[in-house]
């Protein structure tokens, strides 16, 4: 997914996690936190967590992003300046925050049966699907509902359910709509650790899965952190195809592909499209070259199942949509908010990288028709890359 819409910061504080133990079952025998995680579960959450409000020692990593520029064009990262790592601030009487994990690694793809549990080639027949040039990619994430309102509705119910049968509280919940360091207070309330490419981490469930919050007015009892178990491992620095990871938890979001395809309004630097393949909405593979992901849960929940006519469709049928189309295909679903220009935008690269990769004649041959029957009514952003595309 997106790893901005999750929080993603550059390094995290290293003395933080030096300073605590590996994370076991009886930190979630408070009475109060079994109860939360009861609740929790009943909404399709497969994980909580509660951590303090005290993020100081988040403050130099964040502020030392933003002064690089590596959050690029987005701009709302800096617009609330420190207040994200200041949860009293967002919301003045905060007193702790309820972290929540829920899994969206599909139990259905598009095609085929539902799948149970842990599947253990997922991971190969995603990369698979890279190494099919006229198939547009979207995101594992993207693929179903928009988890925003999916997150938010039950986030909200589970806020409400607390304060009813476990104790009375204010409480708000939080997607990654508001300025919040949810990877942060996911860590530090026991959700996983921070990996090398930003994301967080669990033993139990690798990184397929989305984070929410509540911010409360009482003290609740906290849960530990984990510490890190990345190792001497590289695998998502090394398979990143813009180098994009520029060390050990740090991250340029202006290389980054989720960025360039979801984030960016733009056109994409002619030096990154080639990088870019047939990734037309976010990018995975960090993701998908992690050994903790064959530990990925199937999602519970039917929401986030993969729609049909967007997984494995080829690129010229999705560069033939008409807005109205689009608009129609991706009801319900994240990508509808980069736009259709954005998204011809994006795809058209995909199809000048499949074009510079040879293969298929009369594939070749559909997608310079279809680049071409674009032209006359394309805007000069999706001209421009139409152009590029054409010139491979």
């Amino acid at each position: 997914m997106c790893p901005f819409a999750r929080g993603v910061l550059g390094r995290p504080d290293d003395s933080f996690y030096n300073q605590r133990v590996v994370i076991s079952s009886h930190q979630f025998s408070h009475p109060l936190v079994q109860q939360i995680q009861a609740l929790s579960r009943e909404l399709g959450f497969s994980q909580v967590g509660i951590a303090g409000v005290d993020l100081s020692t988040a403050e130099p990593g964040l502020s030392a992003w933003l002064a690089a520029g590596f959050q690029g064009d987005m701009h709302y990262m800096a617009a609330h300046g420190l207040k994200r790592a200041r949860p009293a601030e967002l919301l003045p009487g905060t007193v702790s925050v309820i972290t929540v994990r829920m899994n969206y690694l599909p139990s259905r793809p598009s095609t085929g049966p539902a799948v149970s549990g842990a599947s253990d080639d997922w991971q190969a027949e995603e990369f698979r699907r890279l190494e099919r040039p006229g198939e547009g990619i979207v995101s594992v994430y993207a693929r179903g509902r928009d988890y925003h309102k999916v997150l938010r509705s039950r986030l909200q119910k589970l806020g409400e359910r607390i304060a009813a049968q476990v104790q009375p509280m204010g409480h708000r919940a939080f997607t990654d709509s508001a300025p919040v360091l949810e990877a942060e207070l996911a860590a530090r309330s026991g959700q996983g650790w921070r990996g090398k490419h930003t994301l967080l981490l669990s033993r139990d469930a690798g990184s397929m899965f989305f984070l929410g919050e509540i911010y409360v007015d009482v003290a609740l009892p906290p849960t530990e952190p984990t510490t890190a178990h990345c190792g001497s491992c590289n695998a998502c620095i090394t398979v990143c195809p813009t180098q994009a990871i520029i060390a050990p938890h740090r991250l340029d979001a202006r290389r980054c592909i989720s960025y360039l395809t979801i984030e960016h309004a733009g056109p994409i630097p002619l030096e990154l499209r080639p990088l870019m393949g047939n990734r037309i909405y976010g990018c995975d593979d960090c993701q998908l070259a992690c050994p903790w992901n064959k530990f990925a849960q199937r999602s519970a929940l039917p929401d986030f199942d993969e729609r049909a006519g967007l997984t494995g469709q080829q690129l010229t049928t999705l560069f033939g949509w008409t807005e109205s189309e689009f608009l129609q295909f991706t009801e319900g679903s994240p990508i509808r908010r980069i736009g259709h220009e954005r998204w011809l935008r994006n795809v058209a690269v995909a199809m000048g990288n499949a074009l510079r990769a040879g293969g298929d004649v009369n594939q070749s041959a559909a997608i310079r028709a279809a680049l071409v029957a674009r032209l006359p009514q394309a805007s000069e952003l999706v001209s421009e890359h139409v152009a590029w595309a054409l010139a491979g």
